[in-house]
């Protein structure tokens, strides 16, 4: 099978990684010429160009943009493909995705691999970046069962755990387990940064451990994808922001109310809770 990848950064160049070594023959499109080149030299893909038309000939193309780019995209690959050609895509928003590009290619399965990295783009690219992670294909009552078969057979050769779900129901979920975290990460760093003492401010920034690291770390990641993810799920990210704010209140409430029996026993719910979240 030849597979294209459109986007060659942190995810695109780890599929490409992996799939060359499934035996699959990968050809690579960016938008920049020195990025190809980068591309082909690590091993992420066999051929690479700044030309869409040069995968006329894959029989799956993945597309690895930013969300913003993935339907403009799908139109400037529809003149160059053939109709038996699947596309998918790696988004992490999946409703104005789907909605937008099954109109337009019957053969067009929604997907989302859940694994990444704090760093981006094609330096940050790894081997087995996807094992025991979940991907997640979002197909739609009109979405063919051979399009499907095709996506996941090239998941499981990546040995990611397979999901199938409602783009709606995917969407809701990882607003809670992911935009909502980036949200509250980058949050914390900001609150801790509205120190007034330069000299506490410094102390903390110094005393700073394992901790703060585990809870900023992805506050700390790539910007735009955080804006990408406000942006395409804003209802369901303010609906799990409102939630949350709804707790922190009662957080606050019980700590200045120095009820520490009520605190207590949510500390131990919910560390209880956590464990129904991490799955091996």
């Amino acid at each position: 099978m030849n597979i294209g990848i459109v986007g060659l950064g942190l995810i695109g160049g780890s599929l490409g990684l992996d799939l060359r070594l499934q035996g699959y023959r990968v050809l690579g499109v960016s938008r920049r010429e020195q990025t190809c080149e980068q591309a082909i030299a690590c091993g992420a893909v066999d051929t690479a160009s700044v030309d869409l038309a040069t995968l006329k000939a894959t029989d799956l193309i993945i597309i690895c943009t930013h969300i913003a780019a993935i339907l403009p995209t799908v139109q400037q690959l529809i003149p160059h493909l053939s109709p038996a050609t699947v596309l998918t895509d790696v988004g992490s928003v999946k409703v104005p995705v789907v909605e937008a590009i099954a109109p337009l290619w019957e053969n067009f399965v929604g997907g989302h691999p859940m694994a990444g990295k704090s760093e981006s783009g094609l330096g940050a690219a790894q081997k087995q970046l996807f094992v025991n992670n979940p991907y997640v294909l979002t197909p739609i009552a009109s979405t063919p069962a051979s399009a499907v078969q095709i996506v996941e057979e090239v998941a499981r050769s990546l040995q990611a755990k397979i999901y199938h779900c409602r783009p709606e129901d995917h969407d809701r979920a990882v607003s809670w387990i992911s935009h909502l975290p980036v949200m509250v990460s980058t949050n914390l760093i900001a609150a801790c940064m509205s120190e007034s003492n330069p000299e506490v401010l410094t102390l903390a920034q110094n005393l700073a451990s394992s901790g703060f690291r585990d809870t900023s770390r992805v506050g700390g990641g790539n910007s735009e994808l955080g804006v990408m993810m406000a942006r395409y799920n804003r209802q369901e990210l303010l609906r799990s922001l409102q939630y949350y704010r709804q707790h922190l209140d009662d957080l606050i409430a019980i700590v200045e109310q120095e009820n520490w029996e009520a605190l207590e026993q949510q500390l131990k719910s919910t560390h209880a809770a956590r464990t129904r979240f991490l799955k091996e």
